[in-house]
């Protein structure tokens, strides 16, 4: 019987094989450090096979840094360590499909690369800005301004991290990336390199308003949201990268009611008065949505727009076309310089009755723009936000001092991704990101899932949070993310759906490996559940799939999302429950390989499942 690894991957012999299936001659072999014989890459011939000319030098265009290679390497080294439940600390264990991950990312995105590798729809970071003051990762990186080599730490730190993430991302996904003016430079030429530069989405610059104080010469009152696609080209096939203007829905619900309560003696007349005189009420609308003050017969929110040709010299000859009253049958009077639209476009409009006609042809008709078919507009390259939460914190009663602003994440995620994709956040902090994935969820009735990931990074004992209770960051996002899932709910408690709202979050954190290092055994502190979720790990599983457990014939047995695994690690298993796992037929079965050899004996059970379940897949830990 086959034994499932228990291990990360090889990220160095997978690209391997990937250059092997464009290059095969360049695949040679090659001695380890412990001179055992592997593949490898003649790369004077891969240099080669990617010049038109002869390769005689190094000299080409290349962005690089003081331990590049090192970098790389980490990021492609495999590790001995897995992902154990947290049932306590997490909530609605069973039910939810969000994850909550403690511990290094880097860690944390090389044991994901099975499990969820071309699956994430978004992935939307706030790594360290390098300011001097930024979190420290257990890979030597400490940015302070005295370390001799400031940019070549960060970068080493986050190369590897976005090597990794692009690997998981889907091929219509996308990265958002906050950063500012400190790494900004890098951060684009590593995302070049690392994307391609034929998938830069963009970058949008964030205003927030409120410059830095302590600056010296220009005061940065901005930052940055980098923008790649996994593939650009897929992407913007996927995604129409609009967000829906800021009080659409608002507009058009409030026109609804209005337009409610026609009866015999409240006409749409007056739904329209009303209505009017609602618009004009609100002091938060701009100009723009003010004008979408009329309820159509139908109930549809529309605004009125002159049909003339708008600019100062004459339209081409196709825009004088007679434009023919519908009642009288009579031509309509000609604006001097034509219509706003050559005449097969008029033609399309009177089909959908998107002309306004007056009572008859001496009225001059008006175009009609419904709302509902222009919530949406392109996404600007610059963004006006305030750049604090922290009152929305200070509600929630979750202390922490730079928490990305919710309402941008929120309109970005909304933009940039469908309502039932999964976003990863490896760099969590406050758990902003899945404070507005719940949110978002919640107005619009998407299903996004999010995984959060954080180190556990400790709390100064002189700080409010530490005062309250919080011994490091993690802690605050997981209790950020309870809190802000209750208020929702609360806040929404109206909406029929609400109460299928997601706010639960599965609480899995790092920790060495479930097998022991010295002898192939399992170690003696590690639960069924810790083996069931380091096997859905090695077996490229999802690790918000359902299960269950049950007794069967005196042992546990569990389920993972129907049939998709069976696993039973019990030290004696009868040969009735491998029978009735069999006949049940699961993809995949696995059992604890000292009980077998023990008690049934590995060629009984393939022999059963041969019998009983021929294409169940049989393996053991």
């Amino acid at each position: 019987m086959k034994k499932l690894k228990m291990a990360s991957i090889d990220i160095t012999q997978k690209n391997i094989e990937k250059i092997g299936v464009l290059f095969p001659n360049v695949i040679t072999e090659m001695r380890d450090v412990n001179g055992n014989l592997r593949q490898g890459i003649n790369f004077e011939l891969l240099k080669q096979e990617l010049s038109g000319d002869i390769v005689r030098g190094e000299e080409c265009y290349k962005f690089t840094w003081v331990g590049k290679k090192a970098a790389i390497i980490e990021g492609n080294t495999p590790i001995q360590k897995t992902l154990r439940p947290c049932i306590e600390e997490s909530k609605n264990f069973k039910s939810t499909g969000n994850l909550y991950l403690e511990g290094d990312n880097l860690d944390v995105l090389k044991l994901l690369q099975n499990s969820y590798c071309n699956s994430i729809d978004m992935i939307y970071i706030d790594p360290p800005y390098n300011t001097g003051n930024d979190f420290i990762y257990k890979d030597n990186f400490k940015n302070t301004h005295s370390n001799g080599k400031f940019h070549s730490d960060w970068c080493s730190m986050l190369y590897p991290r976005l090597k990794l993430a692009r690997n998981l991302l889907s091929d219509s996904g996308v990265i958002l990336i906050n950063i500012d003016e400190n790494e900004i430079a890098n951060l684009q030429k590593m995302c070049s390199e690392i994307f391609g530069e034929l998938n830069d989405v963009g970058t949008i610059i964030w205003d927030k308003r409120n410059p830095k104080g302590d600056a010296r010469g220009v005061s940065c009152q901005h930052e940055y949201i980098v923008i790649f696609a996994r593939n650009k080209k897929i992407f913007l096939k996927n995604n129409s990268i609009q967000r829906p203007k800021q009080n659409a829905g608002i507009i058009i619900k409030k026109a609804i009611q209005f337009f409610s309560k026609i009866n015999d003696d409240y006409t749409l007349k007056n739904a329209n008065k009303d209505f009017a005189l609602w618009i004009n009420s609100q002091h938060n609308l701009s100009g723009g949505e003010k004008a979408y003050c009329k309820i159509d017969d139908k109930g549809d929110v529309y605004r009125a727009v002159s049909m003339a040709w708008p600019n100062k010299k004459k339209a081409p000859d196709d825009y004088f076309i007679p434009l023919i009253h519908p009642v009288t049958n009579k031509p309509c009077p000609l604006p001097k310089r034509g219509w706003r639209n050559p005449s097969a476009t008029m033609q399309e409009l009177l089909r959908k009755n998107l002309i306004l006609f007056g009572k008859d042809e001496t009225i001059q008709p008006n175009r009609k723009y419904l709302l509902k078919e222009n919530m949406c507009e392109k996404i600007p390259s610059l963004l006006y936000y305030g750049g604090s939460d922290v009152n929305l914190l200070s509600e929630l009663k979750i202390p922490f001092d730079t928490p990305k602003v919710i309402n941008v994440c929120k309109e970005h995620i909304r933009s940039f991704m469908n309502t039932n994709g999964i976003i990863l956040d490896f760099f969590s902090g406050s758990a902003t990101t899945a404070h507005a994935v719940m949110q978002l969820n919640a107005e619009d009735s998407g299903t996004r899932k999010f995984i959060m990931v954080q180190l556990p990074e400790m709390i100064d004992e002189k700080s409010e949070a530490y005062q309250l209770g919080y011994k490091n960051i993690s802690e605050i996002g997981m209790e950020r993310i309870r809190r802000a899932g209750e208020k929702i709910k609360e806040n929404n408690k109206d909406k029929d759906s609400i109460n299928d709202l997601d706010i639960g979050f599965r609480v899995l954190k790092v920790d060495s490996a479930n097998m022991a290092e010295v002898e192939p055994n399992i170690k003696e502190d590690r639960t069924d559940i810790d083996l069931l979720y380091g096997v859905l790990l090695d077996w490229g599983l999802p690790l918000s799939l359902r299960h269950k457990m049950e007794k069967i014939s005196g042992v546990t047995v569990h389920t993972v999302a129907e049939n998709v695994l069976t696993a039973c690690f019990a030290e004696k298993i009868p040969e009735s429950v491998v029978q009735e796992i069999a006949m049940r037929q699961p993809t995949r079965v696995v059992f604890r390989n000292s009980s077998i050899a023990k008690h049934l004996g590995k060629i009984d059970v393939e022999e059963i499942f041969k019998l009983l379940a021929p294409n169940t897949i049989v393996k053991g830990i």
